[in-house]
């Protein structure tokens, strides 16, 4: 179009197409940026506070220093309202369809929900000794059928761990007496009960003292047929536990009691007292705990599922435990190679079937 002097002019445009015109010359860059509104270090907002989250979720997952993809999802649900979603999950490096496979069945209930129950009933119940092979087999006596990863997974999400074994405290004081020779030779295989027995003395060192255990232990089903525990660890230790063995021993029990060679069992005293009952002695050979090895064992289980696994308000507190303990071990304590019973309960078995 002219105008009066001649010249052309263009109409000017309205407010519509102002804008169009405004929004075209806007390049891709230029929409991001407002859309994600950038930190002066080029890096969105989203992304730095979102990465930041998810590392403060990473120190806090059970000190593993990983973070699994269902906590990813859960995080990105939380923080659904305060960021956008698909931003979220590219910080969480997790795949789209993950999040919304969570969302869509963080409703459905948890069939394990039961199990999970029971799983948590025997682990207290056992105080935390069973792991989750045990925990399995009393699973399955009370009539539930899981392979054993599978109970090992449930433990896992809620938070159950079965203690480690730590080491066993160890001792020698040289020869101070006759040794006896190693007749057990590491044969542990009992055929009836006070047919061999194995014994040894731990110590225990808490709130500043020290206690002694004297325990005698039964290969046929590794039953503790006696102990004692004392402050110091006195010849009347092992003499006393001596004495309660033997109420348990019948007149045809031809036994062999092993030890190491301790200065305990090379006293005359304690020679004489076997002696006198036909009692076969024998000893492990000097530095070599295998030849003992059941006891040893012993050892390892009765320290990680009590002393290191309690804590105790004083020394008659310990000795409560200890004999709480005692009986647990014998009369409720399964063990694999006794077919999944308790030491009593087995002998009480075979005692029913001959």
């Amino acid at each position: 179009m002219e105008g009066s002097d001649g010249s052309k002019w263009s109409r000017r445009p309205d407010s519509k197409e102002k804008g169009a015109s405004i929004h075209e010359r806007e390049t891709e860059e230029t929409r991001t940026v407002k859309r994600v509104e950038r930190n002066p270090s080029g890096r969105s907002r989203t992304a730095a506070h979102g990465e930041c989250v998810f590392k403060k979720v990473e120190c806090l997952s059970e000190g593993k220093g990983s973070v699994t993809t269902q906590l990813k999802a859960q995080v990105i649900y939380a923080l659904r309202h305060d960021f956008k979603v698909v931003d979220l999950i590219q910080v969480a490096s997790i795949p789209k369809s993950t999040y919304y496979y969570w969302i869509k069945h963080r409703e459905r209930p948890d069939k394990y929900k039961e199990t999970k129950r029971v799983i948590s009933l025997i682990f207290h119940e056992h105080r935390g000794r069973y792991g989750h092979r045990n925990i399995q087999i009393e699973l399955q006596k009370r009539g539930i059928q899981l392979d054993p990863k599978t109970v090992l997974k449930l433990m896992n999400a809620i938070g159950l761990t079965c203690h480690v074994r730590m080491k066993k405290y160890r001792s020698y004081r040289g020869n101070v007496g006759k040794t006896a020779p190693n007749v057990l030779s590491r044969d542990f295989m009992a055929d009836k009960p006070n047919q061999k027995w194995v014994t040894d003395v731990t110590e225990f060192s808490l709130f500043g003292q020290k206690l002694y255990l004297s325990p005698v232990l039964d290969l046929f089903n590794s039953e503790i047929i006696a102990y004692t525990v004392q402050s110091r660890p006195t010849f009347d230790l092992v003499s006393t536990m001596l004495d309660q063995a033997f109420k348990r021993l019948g007149p045809g029990d031809e036994l062999v009691l092993h030890s190491d060679q301790g200065w305990h069992y090379q006293m005359t005293k304690y020679q004489t007292a076997l002696a006198h009952r036909k009692i076969t002695q024998s000893m492990s050979r000097k530095g070599n705990c295998l030849d003992n090895a059941v006891m040893e064992n012993f050892f390892g289980i009765l320290k990680t599922e009590l002393f290191y696994l309690q804590k105790f308000e004083s020394i008659d507190h310990f000795r409560q435990e200890l004999d709480a303990y005692m009986v647990y071990y014998n009369q409720k304590r399964m063990k694999s190679k006794l077919k999944n019973m308790s030491p009593v309960e087995y002998r009480t078995h075979v005692e029913q079937a001959a």
